[in-house]
């Protein structure tokens, strides 16, 4: 029993020493300079890499903030060219009432000029007028006020109470219509 337990003990050599294939893997005092010099490369590589790993977390957060800003700004001022259009349109309207004592027909022509300027104003930024006046009805565009008799084609406009008004293909404001229903038989 004991012959098997030397067997089954780490293999010694002469002075009692680990194997030599071991003390081969075993750093000593003569490589210590080159593996502090690999050292200190390897720490200078990782600083390296740490601040410029900061400086692009540093440049990403400044962009996601000045896209932000531009965002606000954006939402802020996204009337401003339309605001300029409709000044004039003001103007015309304050110079119509300031004059007290002007012929009709004077103040008709100042107030077909004044709605000329506000269409332009809606032609430029795409605001557009919607009647639909003999159009079959549709629910995206038309808001059904009643339902008349009439000759006209069922579910057809027949009459537009108020216009209504889209801005690139989005209603703004529903038309208020009208819509024909066939003739009750008598």
């Amino acid at each position: 029993m004991q012959d098997q337990n030397k067997t089954a003990a780490a293999p010694e050599t002469d002075a009692g020493h680990a194997p030599t294939d071991v003390a081969a893997n075993d750093p000593t005092p003569r490589d210590a300079p080159a593996l502090a010099g690999l050292l200190e490369k390897a720490e200078a590589a990782a600083q390296e890499h740490r601040d410029a790993w900061l400086r692009a977390k540093a440049d990403a957060d400044n962009i996601r903030k000045r896209a932000q800003s531009d965002l606000a700004n954006a939402h802020k001022y996204a009337l401003e060219n339309f605001s300029v259009e409709l000044i004039p349109v003001r103007d015309s309207l304050e110079a119509a009432l300031a004059s007290g004592n002007a012929a009709p027909d004077t103040l008709r022509s100042g107030v077909e000029l004044t709605l000329k300027q506000l269409t332009a104003a809606f032609e430029k930024f795409s605001v557009r007028e919607i009647n639909p006046l003999g159009e079959k009805f549709d629910p995206y565009k038309h808001q059904s006020i009643n339902m008349v008799e009439s000759d006209a084609e069922p579910n057809s406009v027949v009459g537009v109470l108020q216009k209504g008004y889209s801005l690139n293909d989005r209603v703004l404001r529903p038309a208020l219509v009208s819509i024909a229903k066939p003739r009750a038989s008598a």
